[in-house]
Order: structure tokens, then sequence, then C-alpha cells
């Protein structure tokens, strides 16, 4: 569905939280088929969704889903974007998937059960030094924190091999699980958009953490090692 959308001309689009915030009929039509298959095929289970969709659980099951992670990537014709959708439980994330209809690469992962693309499994790279990693991060859409955030890269890029700021946080994250990125970061992230793709990272063998501070975020990387080296350097985001 979304790519018939894609490569057209916007349609229903309209601003949500600034005015470099967008949302389409896109994002609106991708969550309403995985609401209606969700509430076929797990009627009892609980939804949090990007674009308002809200249900109770009564299976003690949730469904976290960001039907189009990457929206303004996806407006501009740029193809980096995808549909993230995580399974959690009283115990946490227990299935994550990230699927880029661009390539057809399907992420996924269980918990305890290891993550894999398009059935081969997938593991992170030995990265240990932050002076040799590529890292990944985004930019809040609020002027203010975008200005702080900047500012943080500029201190961080002369520490790292290099910085990537692709627009999709999901697919960063799944990424990272695949050994393409070594390190992300990004503060105000909401939990439909690292869900998934923190238990893929994890689940490759690689480490996340929370970042501190107001907006919070996350911080993955494919060791402890250079997840401390990146906490350190990335972890506190200033007052805009």
């Amino acid at each position: 569905m979304l790519l018939e959308y894609f490569g057209r001309p916007p349609e229903g689009l309209e601003t949500k939280s600034s005015r470099t915030d967008p949302v389409s009929d896109a994002d609106r039509e991708a969550e309403r088929v995985i609401e209606e298959l969700l509430a076929a095929e797990r009627p009892d289970d609980g939804l949090l969704a990007e674009e308002g969709s809200r249900s109770e659980a009564r299976s003690g099951r949730r469904w976290i889903v960001d039907p189009l992670d990457g929206t303004v990537n996806f407006l501009y014709g740029f193809p980096v974007w995808g549909v993230s959708v995580a399974l959690e439980d009283a115990e946490g994330v227990a299935v994550g998937v990230v699927y880029d209809p661009c390539r057809d690469e399907l992420f996924r992962a269980v918990r305890n059960g290891g993550a894999e693309l398009d059935g081969s499994p997938l593991g992170v790279r030995d990265r240990r030094e932050l002076r040799n990693a590529l890292v990944a991060t985004g930019f809040s859409y609020d002027p203010g924190r975008r200005g702080a955030q900047a500012e943080l890269v500029a201190e961080l890029v002369p520490r790292v091999r290099d910085i990537r700021r692709a627009g999709a946080a999901a697919l960063d994250l799944a990424w990272l699980a695949a050994g393409r990125l070594d390190g992300f970061f990004e503060h105000g992230l909401k939990h439909w958009d690292w869900a998934a793709g923190r238990l893929l990272v994890e689940e490759a063998g690689g480490v996340s953490e929370p970042l501190p501070g107001d907006p919070p975020g996350l911080a993955a990387a494919a060791t402890p090692e250079l997840l401390a080296a990146l906490m350190e350097h990335a972890g506190a985001l200033r007052p805009a």
C-alpha cells in the first residue's frame, strides 16, 4: 500500500508537532491496514500507534506500531523509510519487525531467539573504539532542540569515523543490527520509533541504553565499550 503512494504527490498532508513534522494519508492508511490486521488476528491484544490508534489489552500484550518511519523521506521520494512493529508483554519487547519496502528487506527479532534479515542471522560488528565507528543519529522537529542536537554532533564528528543521518530511526537500528552501522543515538524518540529496532540490536549481539535528559532518547552500539564512549560524548543534550 505504501509503495502505491510512494512517488505520488502527497495526499491529505498536515503537520503535527511543528511545521516540519508532516503526516499524510499514506501514514494514516498504513496504520489503518496494520490496525485492522491485528484486530482480526489478535483481538485481545492492545495497540499503541503513532498516528493515534489506541486500544487496551485484555491479553497482557500490546503492539507498538510506527506505520511509516521516515515520513519526510517518503514525501520527498527519498527511498529511506520503513514500517516498525513490536509486540511487548510484561517482560518488555518480545518481538520486533522492521520492514524496508524499497529494498524488500525484512528485519525481525524474537526475545532470546536472535535476529535475522530475510532468514539469515544478524550480528553486529565488533567495533570497540569510537574513533573507528560509523555512527547514525537524528534530529528533533523542534527548532531549538535541533540547534542543541547540532552542537552535540559538531563536537562528536572529530571523534568518530563519520556520522550518518538517514532520517528513519527504525532503519538506523536495523542497520546497526546488520553491521551496516557501529552506533546510534537520538534524543526525543518515541516508543514506536525504537521498540522493534532496539530488540533487533540486542538480539544481534549489540547493547543499548536510554539517553538521559529532556527529551530522553536512546543510544545503541555494537559493543559495551563503544556504547560507553558514545554515552560519554552524546549522552547529555543541553537545554535548548
